[in-house]
Parts: C-alpha cells; structure tokens; sequence
C-alpha cells in the first residue's frame, strides 16, 4: 500500500478545520470488500420513505439529451450514427434500424460519476491501489455495476433563489453559509441516506452558449461538501459540469471536492442534471430514483434519473 498525506484546509469563519486526514486507505465502514461505497445507506427504510413523498403523481426528468454539439469536457466526444436501414425481411417486409455509439459513455452529458473514476494518486476508494484494477478493458474492482438502484429521498437546494439571482457566477464557490440558509429558507433538513442536488441556475447555458458553460463553474466547496458527509448523503449533484467549484480558490487544487466526496467517502457525483423544472417549482424534497447502466469495468454511467412527487 502507497501512503500518502493528504490535508484539505477551509475556512469556517476565522477558523481553519481540516476536511481531509492522513491516509489511511479510504478504508470503507462496511467492510473491505464493500464496492457500493454511501449506496449502502439506502436501506428498505430509505425507500419506503422516498415512496412516502410520491403524492402527486409529478414526473421530472433530471436527465439531458445525448446530443452532438452538447458541452463535454477536455478531449472527450460524442457521436451517434445510424449506419444503415435493414431489411426488408419477410413478406411483411420488416424494415429496422440500429445506431452506433462513440462516447467517453459514462462521462459525457448527464453523467453519474462511479467509485473508480476519481482517486488521490494511486489511491481509490476503500484502499484500492489503482495499479491492481485499472485495465485496459475496464476496471476489476470499483465498476459502475456494482452501484446497483438508488430509490431514496431527495433534496434539492436551490442556492440561485437563496442568493437571489437566476444563475451564480463562474467560479462562485457555495459555502456552508449558503447551504445552510437555502435549506433553511425552503424548510427543508438534509437526512442520513439522501440524494443532495444542488442547483445553481448554471444549465441555462447547456448548449446556449457551450464555451461559458465549460470555462468554469459555479459549485459546492470543501466546507459545504464536508456538511454533507456529516450527514451521511449517499450523492450530491448539481445542473454543472463538475458540481463542485471550478476553478476551485485555491489554485493549487483541481477537484478537491470530488476526491473528498469519491475516495474518501464513497459518495457518489451526479454532473449536468436538468433541475430547472424542480426549481421553477418548488420541489425541495421528492422521490429519486436511478439505476446505473451495469457496464461491467465502467467509471460512470449515462443518466436519465427521476424524481417523483
């Protein structure tokens, strides 16, 4: 086993708390073998209580179109073809169609961001050295097929309202201050084994204008994301690219949220959810439900998850 030292330190007033400790494998509380990491936490409890909040019979859909020309992220792309029309077969003369795909799969568009796709060095989630799963056809431990359904609580936070704005500036990094006063302000608490989406009014540039969706993003911060662990989330999304803070305050950190939230915790990342229908709404507390793809070897998978009220 590498070791490492890795130390996030944030602000909390005129405080410094360290978020991060020194390394000691990312070792799971459910034991050494676990790959399911906060999924865990959504126990029969958890799903009776999320069928609880179906009262209306309201459908939302969180998820985008896979689309060409949607935003995506550094070198990856996505395309779709239709190679050709089959057929006729029989006297009927069946026609049918197929496609092909061409994608980064499980990291373009609405993306669900699994245990084996974030690590501090060689170090992934539960103590898993990257140089013993990490294979050229897909990872043999931490694969997205082994998340399994998520059907559990969720909560969305709406910081734009809370700040008062319909979109936070690039950059702006929601504090615990602004977590804290946004659920307060919809009187809505955060509970042990909930889905946490955040939104911040940022997918209104989704493939309006794709450059000042990428270029940087508002998102939680160390501090927030840290409030969320106490609480024992089992996921935090949001309708951005990276769903924590891009580029983060401290220069010298790229992703810190994803590798505290990831390897550290188990918690999983949703990216590029549609929340502005839940917003327009209100809908601070619903039914969630999703079920990654089981692509065996996977580092995420594509979305279009649903919450229910």
């Amino acid at each position: 086993m590498r070791s490492h030292w890795i130390v996030f330190v944030v602000a909390a007033g005129s405080a410094a708390v360290a978020v991060g400790q020194a390394d000691d494998g990312f070792r799971s509380p459910w034991g050494p073998d676990d790959q399911r990491g906060a999924a865990n936490r959504i126990t029969a409890a958890k799903v009776l209580e999320a069928k609880s909040l179906m009262t209306r019979g309201d459908v939302y859909q969180l998820g985008r179109a896979y689309e060409a020309g949607m935003p995506l992220f550094g070198t990856r792309h996505f395309s779709l073809r239709i190679p050709q029309t089959y057929g006729p077969l029989g006297s009927n003369e069946t026609m049918y169609h197929d496609e092909i795909v061409s994608a980064e799969i499980g990291q373009v568009g609405t993306q669900f961001d699994g245990l084996g796709h974030i690590g501090v060095g060689d170090i992934f989630y539960n103590g898993n050295d990257r140089g013993d799963f990490s294979k050229g056809d897909g990872l043999t431990k931490l694969g997205v097929e082994n998340v399994g359904p998520l059907v559990t609580r969720g909560v969305l936070v709406d910081v734009a309202a809370f700040k008062g704005v319909a979109r936070l500036e690039g950059g702006y990094e929601i504090t615990l201050a602004d977590l804290r006063g946004a659920l307060e302000r919809q009187r809505t608490e955060v509970r042990s084994g909930d889905v946490v989406i955040v939104h911040t009014g940022w997918g209104a540039l989704w493939n309006v204008d794709n450059a000042a969706f990428g270029a940087s993003a508002p998102g939680v911060g160390l501090e927030a994301a840290q409030y969320l662990i106490d609480r024992e989330v089992v996921l935090v999304g949001s309708d951005t690219w990276a769903t924590e803070v891009v580029p983060n305050p401290n220069p010298d950190l790229a992703f810190p949220v994803h590798q505290l939230l990831i390897p550290r915790n188990g918690i999983y990342i949703f990216e590029n959810l549609l929340t502005e229908e839940l917003a327009r709404d209100r809908v601070y507390e619903f039914a969630f439900l999703f079920a990654p793809l089981k692509l065996k070897g996977g580092t995420g998978s594509p979305a279009n998850p649903l919450a229910i009220r």
